[in-house]
């Protein structure tokens, strides 16, 4: 089903939508969230959790990429979760307390460094667009999709050590692009 029509879905608040975008992007989610997590009954929580999400944000958010929108919330998602499952093995029990309640308080930046954050997103947007598709598919399985070198090193027919000096020069040609772009490292 095209995204534009869940996407329609969430809007109308059919429950269908739900389970379409299971259908369709469950397996990616599922992959963001146990990169990040290493754990499969957290992730699958972490999924769950994405779909809900996406039904109380739309309306009124009305994504141009929905793979890209649910990735994100997933993304987020486990990170809030690595973050509490860690913070519990410390026995601090703020930071557990803090991530509980992420979802509930304004953003701590302040605007002028959303704005900054946004021109910094939009300057690696316009970087990776630069790039040929197989470094871009590349970076983003490893820094978006948490993909480790070795299955990526498997995927692409090559050793973990080359692939990880490919992934060493690309990280400098990051570095390069935005401090050209006067961007404060």
């Amino acid at each position: 089903m095209e995204d534009t029509r869940i996407i329609d879905m969430y809007w109308s608040r059919n429950e269908a939508a739900i389970r379409e975008s299971s259908t369709k992007y469950g397996r990616m989610l599922k992959r963001i969230s146990f990169n990040i997590l290493s754990n499969d009954g957290d992730s699958e929580e972490c999924v769950n959790d994405t779909y809900g999400k996406a039904w109380d944000s739309m309306p009124p958010q009305k994504p141009n990429s929905l793979a890209a929108y649910l990735g994100r919330i997933a993304r987020n998602l486990s990170i809030n979760r690595w973050h509490a499952n860690h913070a519990r093995k410390r026995g601090c029990g703020a930071d557990a307390l803090i991530s509980e309640l992420s979802d509930c308080i304004p953003s701590p930046l302040s605007t002028e460094e959303e704005t900054e954050a946004r021109a910094l997103s939009e300057t690696i947007s316009r970087w990776l667009n630069s790039l040929p598709q197989d470094d871009r598919v590349l970076f983003l399985r490893r820094y978006w999709f948490g993909d480790s070198l070795n299955s990526l090193a498997a995927e692409c027919a090559t050793t973990p050590n080359k692939l990880a000096g490919r992934i060493y020069r690309l990280r400098h040609k990051l570095r390069s692009a935005l401090e050209k772009e006067g961007v404060t490292l």
